[in-house]
């Protein structure tokens, strides 16, 4: 499914529970929106309050035939469900609504922007496979040719065969290909490993930017580092990461990782397709969360970003949390109250794109880089060759000063060196 360069006329539908009506509204916001960065209009809006959905079509019988007429009546070519739709819903709401109009879900619009926007060698391979892996169980009723089997050895004259059915070639080039994805995948993640491991010898602090899709987080990273990453004003603008140093004020220097924004309901195997590039959140020494202050979703789009991070394993690592867009923010105080947000957290307001807060911003990471940290002296025997190393690789700041029997080390060490190494410290 590509619709970028065609401007199709889409009908929305979602049904939810009334308990879910305020959830509900925000998601199909979100989904107007993603329909708009695929390139389609939305020409309708067709919601149903139901506790439970109808397991044929989501919708119910007077719903669907209320669907029907508002496509004929519009022109559209397309619906778009806030919901992941199963193989045999997708055929029975087609039929339902009848012509040629086309019925996909939230995960497919995504995945068909992320095709659309994907430029690396890697993020191309990412999409396809996710996309595959999403489309390989839906063959059955995906499109009403795809029905039809034929390669029978007892079958009509025309239709015999080796006994394989069309849709079983389909099913087994998909699978061929999947596995060729996933093994060229495996070679780039490799090779990332390799580049991972060399910066981690090189001791640069390294710090992933993350957040909800359209925060503004290659704006932060063009402004800090002049990157010249593309930033436009649409989810999912850009999808592959991009790494850059940045020298801070005290002279350390910091490696910024760009990564791919996170929205809710992430389909399944784009997460897993892109879990070599997410994982930059979670080899990094920091963490810096990018909230768009003036989005009045932000507290839920926090929320779903922090479980994000936490299923990628990454929840646990120092963050600060920077509130961006504060220039176009209507309420300067509730950017700050989000209730997700603990009360220690280390949080700032900038806006990335005139530069108003960068700066404290910058002095709040160098203060986050350091967390944890404390200047010690351990010292140590001259043939403990095995600890001075451990000190060298992970402390910082480290100064060696011989005696006549013994090696004072003195670093920035962290809690859990100061603590396996506790007995050596004589000065703090």
């Amino acid at each position: 499914m590509r619709i970028e360069n065609e401007k199709k006329k889409a009908v929305l539908v979602s049904a939810y529970a009334s308990r879910d009506e305020k959830s509900a509204e925000a998601s199909l916001k979100e989904l107007e929106r993603l329909l708009e960065t695929a390139g389609g209009e939305t020409t309708a809006i067709l919601t149903q309050i139901r506790e439970t959905p109808n397991c044929r079509t989501v919708i119910g019988k007077g719903k669907c035939e209320e669907l029907r007429d508002i496509c004929e009546n519009n022109g559209a070519e397309l619906v778009v469900f806030d919901c992941e739709l199963t193989p045999s819903q997708i055929k029975e709401l087609e039929d339902s609504v009848g012509g040629d109009v086309q019925v996909i879900d939230r995960s497919m619009l995504i995945l068909d922007i992320f095709a659309a926007h994907a430029r690396s060698a890697e993020g191309t391979l990412q999409v396809e496979l996710a996309q595959l892996k999403y489309t390989a169980p839906r063959l059955v009723g995906h499109g009403r040719e795809m029905s039809r089997l034929g390669g029978s050895a007892s079958g009509s004259i025309g239709s015999r065969g080796p006994g394989e059915t069309k849709l079983e070639l389909d099913r087994r080039r998909v699978r061929s290909r999947i596995a060729s994805l996933e093994a060229e995948l495996e070679k780039v993640a490799r090779s990332r490993d390799v580049i991972r491991r060399s910066r981690e010898r090189s001791g640069i602090k390294r710090c992933a930017i993350v957040g909800y899709t359209n925060a503004g987080k290659s704006t932060l990273l063009n402004r800090l580092t002049e990157a010249g990453i593309l930033a436009e004003d649409k989810l999912f603008a850009t999808l592959d990461t991009t790494t850059r140093k940045y020298t801070l004020p005290g002279g350390r220097d910091v490696l910024l990782t760009d990564t791919v924004g996170f929205i809710r309901n992430l389909p399944h195997h784009l997460i897993k397709a892109f879990r070599s590039t997410l994982e930059e959140a979670v080899f990094s020494d920091v963490i810096i969360v990018i909230i768009d202050a003036s989005d009045p979703e932000r507290d839920n789009q926090l929320a779903v970003t922090e479980k994000l991070l936490s299923d990628l394993g990454a929840g646990d690592k120092p963050k600060l949390y920077v509130m961006n867009k504060c220039d176009a923010a209507s309420d300067e105080e509730a950017i700050y109250s989000l209730t997700s947000l603990e009360s220690n957290s280390s949080i700032c307001a900038i806006s990335a794109k005139t530069g108003e807060g960068i700066d404290d911003m910058i002095a709040k990471l160098e203060e986050t880089l350091g967390v944890g940290r404390r200047r010690v002296t351990f010292r140590l025997a001259p043939n403990d060759g095995g600890i001075i190393a451990e000190v060298y690789a992970t402390a910082e700041n480290v100064e060696t000063e011989y005696g006549d029997s013994f090696v004072d080390v003195t670093a920035d060490a962290d809690e859990k060196l100061c603590g396996k190494l506790g007995k050596y410290i004589v000065k703090e």
